[in-house]
């Protein structure tokens, strides 16, 4: 967090925070209302201030506001570092961690697994770790683009990523909520005061 948000929340603590009026798509993009962020210095602020609560609502500090953050998929959208790369990043620029697990939901999207948390790999970026799709013994799949275009495990698949491997397993999008603990749509708790 930015040290001048630090001293705004010490100055003013009790701002009402801010509810439905910033999103974030699944290709890691900022909008505000509906209209997409373009200025890289705001998406960059929003993005050393964004950080998930305990009450399961992600938000942006926004000085001494939290601004909730609606959210059309995950609270992450993971990129590759680089074309050639099976390193990931956070759409915020945040070096991902080891994988813990890795999971096809019921449209093809690929996501993945970290410190307990979850992120979905931007669709530009697929195509570049199909390759890293093998069986256990690390032999490439016969058909890779098959099983990520059925999102259909075929048999023992797993993902090979530069910080460690790990197996692919299904799940549906509606369960990603509920299993890693977001609020895609966090609304105003009883008695909580907004702007």
């Amino acid at each position: 967090m930015d040290e001048i948000v630090q001293r705004a929340i010490a100055k003013w603590p009790n701002v009402p925070a801010v509810f439905g009026w910033l999103s974030l798509d699944s290709r890691g993009n900022w909008a505000i209302k509906g209209e997409r962020i373009q200025n890289r210095v705001i998406t960059d602020f929003i993005g050393r201030n964004y950080s998930g609560g305990s009450d399961r609502r992600w938000f942006f500090q926004n000085g001494p506001q939290k601004v909730y953050v609606t959210l059309e998929y995950t609270p992450w959208v993971l990129r590759t570092e680089d074309a050639d790369s099976v390193r990931l990043v956070t759409h915020t620029g945040i070096p991902v961690p080891s994988p813990t697990a890795a999971w096809l939901d019921e449209g093809g999207r690929l996501l993945i697994e970290f410190e307990t948390q979850i992120g979905v790999v931007h669709d530009h970026d697929l195509a570049g770790l199909l390759p890293h799709i093998c069986d256990r013994e690390g032999r490439p799949l016969d058909d890779p683009a098959l099983l990520i275009g059925q999102a259909v495990v075929v048999g023992d698949a797993w993902l090979r990523l530069a910080n460690g491997d790990v197996q692919l397993g299904k799940i549906s999008k509606r369960e990603l909520p509920i299993r890693f603990g977001f609020d895609p749509d966090p609304r105003p708790m009883p008695g909580e005061p907004e702007c």
